[in-house]
């Protein structure tokens, strides 16, 4: 396998996070418990080694563990593409068995059930394995001190982007168009906000369809700021400033003091039209209603 340097890491598992959100996999693991649970452990395994590749690529060149470190993480990577590619492929057969089915049906069901309750014991192990590899490197990141963001303070943005590629995604312009009909409604909003919430199970494309509305034209002209928020399970109302305050201003944001956070906040926001995605919120806390009442004070 050619060698493959930090810098590309972060595209690697760009790459297998798209693919945990593919339709071919979505298609998988809708009804299957076990596999589901199985690539959302997976996901969450990913993440914290995704945040620390900077800090990684940094240490790499005075610690040869860091380096071993980074090269058993770009195999597991691998690893786990390759296993999501066998499940899209299976989806994928299992699509067309269902469009050209066999002359008996219910000899065709049988069939069919008995080859993917094959597949799911030959894929559930292998998704396995991974995590076990996942879980020494986790040990291995906390034993190498290896950190996230400045300070080494975790840095949610890079969880996900506002960068899609829309050839990569189907059957969601409909979907799309719904949410910016929503944003974008002629009878308006007034002075009020508008709230769209997109719910659902893990993987079945929540990110990729807030990526697409972010992206869409319509929403580049409509807008004049957008900007885009990773939250996570931890919702850090300072961070979330801090960023909006950098996309805004398109400058790094130190400032530490929670009143001057909020002045400088309120600077970059007054009088503008903008667009907030927070993607990944894990609950509706009562300081995320008050975090979001204050942006409206600003916005137009």
């Amino acid at each position: 396998m050619a060698e493959v340097g930090v810098a590309f890491l972060p595209a690697i598992l760009g790459v297998v996070f798209d693919k945990m959100a593919s339709q071919g996999v979505v298609d998988f693991i809708r009804g299957r418990k076990s596999t589901d649970e199985l690539l959302q452990k997976l996901k969450i395994a990913l993440l914290p080694m995704n945040v620390v590749l900077e800090d990684a690529e940094e240490k790499q060149v005075t610690n040869p563990n860091v380096k071993m470190w980074i090269d058993e993480l770009k195999d597991v990577a691998y690893d786990a593409e390759d296993i999501l590619d066998e499940i899209a492929t299976e989806a994928l057969q299992r699509k067309l068995d269902a469009e050209f089915p066999p002359a008996s049906r219910k000899v065709g069901n049988l069939i069919s059930s008995t080859f993917l309750n094959r597949f799911v014991h030959h894929i559930e192990p292998k998704i396995k394995e991974v995590l076990v590899k996942l879980e020494d490197l986790a040990k291995q990141k906390d034993v190498m001190r290896l950190q996230g963001g400045v300070g080494g303070k975790q840095n949610p943005e890079r969880l996900s982007t506002s960068y899609v590629i829309e050839s990569n995604t189907f059957g969601r312009d409909e979907d799309k168009k719904k949410v910016i009909d929503l944003l974008l409604s002629s009878h308006g909003w007034g002075n009020e906000m508008c709230l769209i919430a997109i719910f659902g199970m893990g993987g079945i494309g929540k990110t990729t369809l807030a990526q697409l509305v972010y992206n869409d034209n319509r929403a580049k002209q409509y807008f004049d700021l957008k900007i885009w928020f990773c939250t996570s399970e931890e919702f850090d109302v300072p961070e979330v400033k801090k960023s909006i305050i950098e996309q805004a201003a398109l400058s790094a944001c130190y400032i530490k003091d929670p009143e001057q956070l909020q002045v400088e906040l309120e600077k970059n926001l007054t009088g503008k039209k903008f667009l907030l995605i927070l993607d990944d919120v894990w609950s509706e806390k009562p300081i995320h209603q008050e975090f979001l009442g204050q942006l409206l004070q600003y916005g137009v």
